[in-house]
């Protein structure tokens, strides 16, 4: 279990630490995959979030200390951004790509879930 606590977090936090540094380094790039932006400068703040908080789990995973307070973190990131993804698309504001994300985030979501509570 405690494993899979750092893996988890290690896996998340390079993913999140990836994409959250991608419109910052080529926003062209990552308009051609999502769609045109309006606001470039609030894509790359939630890019500059999103590379913090993967820079966070990716430090929790290394460090192998498990807390309650990074399963928080991961999770309540994940619910949030599977969130966004799905109202928005629903509404019409962003790409179908962004449907990828959130099953990636349902994803992190259940493995957190296995862990915490299915694998105690």
């Amino acid at each position: 279990m405690i494993e899979n606590f750092f893996l988890t977090a290690l896996t998340q936090g390079i993913f999140y630490a990836l994409t959250g540094i991608w419109p910052i380094v080529s926003i062209e790039s990552f308009q051609q995959v999502t769609g045109p932006k309006h606001d470039l400068w609030l894509v790359k703040t939630v890019g500059a979030i999103l590379f913090v908080i993967g820079t966070t789990l990716i430090i929790a995973g290394m460090r192998q200390e498990p807390m309650l307070s990074t399963a928080v973190l991961a999770i309540g990131s994940a619910v949030v951004l599977a969130g966004v993804d799905i109202i928005y698309f629903k509404k019409r504001i962003i790409a179908a790509i962004y449907l990828l994300d959130a099953l990636a985030e349902f994803l992190f979501i259940a493995w957190w879930t296995t862990i915490l509570f299915i694998n105690k």
